[in-house]
C-alpha cells in the first residue's frame, strides 16, 4: 500500500463529512501519539481525539454540510528519509454558527487548507497543517486588519487538474524538486548580494504564473504580480530574510511534476521596516510556518500555492487578531441562522 491510498479513506469520510466516519479513519491510520501541528489558534495537539474534538468538530458544528475538496495530493520522501504526503484543497459548506467567533454569512464559504501527514510503518506519526481562518474573516466581512495587496478570492486547484492524477515517476519529481531548490538558492541571493536581477526570475517563473498566497497577502499574477504584491513589501521590511536556513528544517519532496515543502517553523527574519501588511517595523525576530506547492510546466513554475500562518505571525508581534476582530464585530449577532442545512 502507498501512502496515498493509506490516507485516502480519511479524505473520502470527509468528502461527505459525518462525525463518526472521520473519527474511525483519524483513529485507524493516526498513531496514538501522533503530534499534530496546527496553525493559531489551535497549535500543538496530541492524537486523533484532540485532532478532531479541537479543530474538526467545531467547524463541522458552523457549517453542518461541511465538505472537504482536495484539489493536490501528493507524496514523497524528504532528504531526512521521511515520507509524506501533501494536501491541498478546501473545506466547504454553509456557515450557519459562528466559528471562533467568527460570525455567520448563511452563506457557502471556503476554508483554504495545507495539510502535510508524516508516514512511518503504515502509521500518521506527524501532522503539519495551515487553515486560512483569516480567508473566512474576509468572507464574513470581519477581517480586522490591513487590506490585501492581491487579489482575494477562491483559489483555484492546478491548471492541468491532474493533482489528484499524479503519475508516479520517481526520475521526474527528482528533477522538479531541484529546479524548486536551485530557484529558491537564487531567491535568497536578493538583497544581501545584489539587486533584483540574482534572483533571475525570469529563468525559473513561467511569465504566466501565479502565485496563490495566504488570505490577507492575495494572490499574484506573473512576475510582474509576484514582485509588487508580495514579494517587494516582503522584503522590504524583512531584508535579512534567508539569513537563518541553517537554523531551519525544510522537507522538500517532488512527486511527477510537483513539489512541495513543508518545516514548522522553516523561516526566519527581523521586521525591520515598514511596508509589509502594515506591521509595525519593530525589529521583532519572527518564524513563519510556510506549507507550499508548486506546478512546474516545463522547465518552470507555473503555479504556486503557498500559506503561512498569517495570525501566528501577528500573535509574534503581539497583536491578538482574533480578539481585534471581536472587538470590531462585537454589535453583529453571533447565533445561528435559522434555516435548516446539511443532515441536520
Amino acid at each position: 500500500m502507498d501512502n496515498k491510498t493509506l490516507i485516502r479513506p480519511l479524505l473520502l469520510a470527509m468528502a461527505d463529512f459525518s462525525t463518526a466516519q472521520v473519527v474511525a479513519e483519524m483513529q485507524r491510520i493516526l498513531a496514538p501519539e501522533c503530534v499534530v501541528k496546527m496553525a493559531h489558534p489551535w497549535g500543538q495537539l496530541i492524537g486523533a481525539n484532540a485532532f478532531y474534538e479541537q479543530c474538526y468538530q467545531g467547524l463541522f458544528a458552523s457549517l453542518p454540510d461541511l465538505e472537504r475538496r482536495d484539489f493536490i495530493v501528493m507524496q514523497g520522501t524528504c532528504d531526512y528519509g521521511h515520507e509524506w504526503v501533501g494536501c491541498a484543497g478546501h473545506y466547504m459548506g454553509t456557515f450557519v454558527k459562528s466559528w471562533l467567533d467568527i460570525p455567520p454569512t448563511g452563506h457557502l464559504t471556503y476554508l483554504r487548507y495545507h495539510e502535510f501527514y508524516r508516514i512511518e510503518n503504515g502509521a500518521v506519526v506527524e501532522i503539519q497543517a495551515i487553515w486560512d481562518v483569516p480567508s473566512v474573516m474576509m468572507q464574513a466581512n470581519a477581517w480586522p486588519m490591513a487590506p490585501s495587496l492581491g487579489l482575494e478570492f477562491c483559489i483555484p486547484g492546478p491548471g492541468t487538474q491532474d493533482g489528484l492524477h499524479i503519475v508516479n515517476d520517481p526520475a521526474l519529481a527528482d528533477k522538479s524538486k531541484a529546479l524548486i531548490l536551485s530557484m529558491l538558492a537564487h531567491l535568497i541571493k536578493h538583497p544581501s548580494q545584489g539587486g533584483p536581477e540574482v534572483m533571475q526570475l525570469e529563468d525559473f517563473w513561467h511569465p504566466r504564473m501565479n502565485w496563490y498566497g495566504p488570505a490577507g497577502v492575495g494572490t499574484s499574477r506573473g512576475i510582474a504580480g509576484f514582485r509588487n504584491w508580495h514579494q517587494i513589501p516582503f522584503l522590504s521590511a524583512m531584508p535579512d530574510r534567508g539569513q537563518a536556513e541553517n537554523e531551519m528544517v525544510h522537507h522538500f519532496f517532488g512527486d511527477g511534476h510537483y513539489a512541495a515543502v513543508t518545516g514548522w517553523p522553516n523561516m526566519k527574519q527581523t521586521l525591520k521596516a515598514d511596508g509589509w501588511l502594515g506591521m509595525i517595523p519593530s525589529g521583532t525576530e519572527i518564524t513563519l510556518c510556510s506549507l507550499d506547492f508548486w506546478r512546474i510546466e516545463g522547465k518552470r513554475i507555473r503555479e504556486n500555492w503557498v500559506l503561512f500562518d498569517l495570525l501566528d505571525i501577528y500573535r509574534q508581534l503581539g497583536v491578538d487578531v482574533l480578539a481585534r476582530m471581536r472587538e470590531f464585530n462585537k454589535v453583529r449577532v453571533q447565533g445561528s441562522v435559522s434555516f435548516p442545512v446539511g443532515e441536520r
